[in-house]
């Protein structure tokens, strides 16, 4: 480093000059040591890392304020070593600028412009600030001292800090909106809907999947204790499951139809307490049991409360018509939809995530399933309203889900009207990277490669071969066309959201 610039020109040399000998002529003492300490703990970062997580442990604000923390020193400190000490190579002060007592041994080799050590402080401690103000207050005095330390060891310049502390200052903002707090759904809005108080199970008629995911050979001892006057049929395996139900939605002096299974199970006993105008009572069967979360029935008390009070709530359903085809033979299905749709590969982004929330919580298993998916995956093409689409994701929601990206958790409206539409494309140039990028940023729901809206119809058609098309976690192979169609508030729906008692 002895080859570069010495010092910089004129006024900026003079001005470092006269605050170096200013620091020079301090007396010795505990602050040597104190700033030396300091200066090496905030080394490669170690100093806010250490911080950040601490901030980890705390749910909430402090969490999101160490991310974005971290994400900005991240930027300042490649800026800073990958950039500008390239570009403008810079020799560190000498001993005879400082006692030599005070100087870092060893003293860095690289360009002493800009200070690393500033840009990191000032990134991480105003990147804490923009997320909780109260922090940032609290690591200021921390980063000043970390900046000043560069001066007092003799690492730096005074301008280099100044420099290094503006490209903190710059990365902070740069960053201010990547992985944005997660956008806050709505509170829950249930529209009660009238439906006959069933006490003892009289006027009920149970169809329970013994594929369900829950399903024991206690399951039905346990309804049967629950509602010991209703009548309970056990589905055979490997038979029309949508035909049983509709036999027992059917049968004489039924007033309302149970379904114990999962989510696919529950849409064809929508479909049957439709078309046979009964209201439904889910009873969480399934795995994941999406559709009774959304009613609010967890468990099967709730359910048979809501029950026994006669309290429901209205809500939508969705009518898909898919055409398939073969091996030369076509036909066309009817399907309901009671929760989602998708073409593509967001099923393993979804199963991904799944298997690795419990270690890692939602967030960061978003993150690395994401990651993990577009960089393996490949995308579809396929027809959608007719304009031809390359893309990796065609996700469908009955109803308005959150947060508003492309893996949503909560639908707090069950009868809004709307399909919630979702496209991640692989249309334009560099697409995978940039897809990549925003999963990385936490900005898929801004990028240009997704696409948010809403509709009442939408249609799909193959280009090439057929596609796989999920509907409520079911996935169906050969699809040529589907049209996707809202149902609204023909569904009655037994919740405890749902108000008073009807008779």
């Amino acid at each position: 480093m002895r080859g570069t610039l010495r010092n910089g020109p004129g006024r900026l040399a003079t001005f470092d000059r006269f605050l170096v000998r200013a620091v020079s002529r301090q007396p010795s003492g505990p602050q040597d040591m104190f700033f030396s300490d300091l200066s090496a703990a905030a080394t490669k970062g170690k100093l806010w890392f250490a911080i950040a997580g601490g901030f980890a442990l705390v749910p909430g604000n402090p969490r999101r304020a160490a991310v974005h923390g971290l994400l900005a020193l991240g930027t300042a400190s490649a800026v800073t070593n990958l950039v500008f000490k390239t570009l403008l190579p810079r020799a560190r002060p000498l001993p005879e600028d400082l006692p030599i007592f005070r100087f870092v041994h060893p003293q860095p080799t690289s360009s002493s412009l800009p200070s690393g050590h500033s840009a990191s402080a000032v990134a991480f401690t105003l990147g804490v600030g923009l997320v909780s103000p109260a922090l940032g207050v609290v690591l200021a005095p921390v980063a000043a001292g970390v900046a000043y330390s560069r001066i007092h060891t003799g690492a730096h310049w005074p301008s280099d800090v100044l420099f290094g502390s503006v490209i903190g200052v710059g990365a902070a903002i740069l960053t201010r909106n990547w992985w944005p707090e997660r956008q806050t759904a709505p509170s829950n809005g249930r529209t009660p809907a009238e439906a006959p108080a069933i006490d003892d199970g009289e006027g009920l008629s149970i169809a329970v999947n013994v594929r369900g995911g829950s399903y024991s050979p206690d399951t039905v001892v346990l309804l049967r204790e629950t509602f010991p006057q209703a009548h309970i049929h056990e589905l055979e395996e490997g038979g029309d499951v949508a035909a049983a139900i509709q036999a027992a939605a059917a049968r004489p002096g039924t007033r309302a139809l149970g379904v114990w299974g999962g989510d696919g199970t529950v849409g064809s006993a929508a479909a049957a307490a439709v078309g046979h105008s009964l209201p439904l009572l889910v009873l969480p069967g399934g795995t994941l049991n999406h559709f009774a979360r959304d009613a609010g029935v967890a468990t099967l008390a709730q359910a048979a409360a809501a029950a026994a009070a006669g309290t429901a709530v209205s809500s939508d359903f969705g009518l898909v018509t898919v055409g398939r085809g073969i091996e030369g033979a076509d036909e066309t299905l009817e399907l309901t939809m009671l929760n989602t749709a998708s073409i593509g590969v967001y099923p393993n982004l979804v199963r991904r995530r799944e298997r690795l929330q419990s270690a890692l919580g939602k967030p960061l298993a978003g993150l690395v399933a994401g990651l993990r998916t577009f960089a393996l995956e490949s995308p579809t093409t396929l027809k959608i309203d007719g304009v031809r689409h390359k893309l990796w994701i065609l996700y469908l929601g009955r109803g308005r889900y959150y947060p508003r990206d492309v893996a949503p958790l909560a639908r707090p409206v069950l009868d809004d009207g709307v399909l919630d539409i979702r496209m991640v494309t692989a249309d334009g140039s560099f697409a995978r990277l940039r897809l990549l990028w925003a999963v990385l940023t936490g900005t898929v729901a801004s990028t240009k490669v997704t696409h948010l809206s809403e509709a009442s119809r939408l249609s799909i058609e193959a280009v090439g071969e057929p596609l796989v098309l999920a509907v409520d976690g079911e996935p169906l192979p050969g699809v040529r066309t589907a049209e996707f169609t809202v149902q609204r508030g023909q569904l009655r729906v037994y919740s405890p959201l749902g108000g008073g008692k009807n008779q």
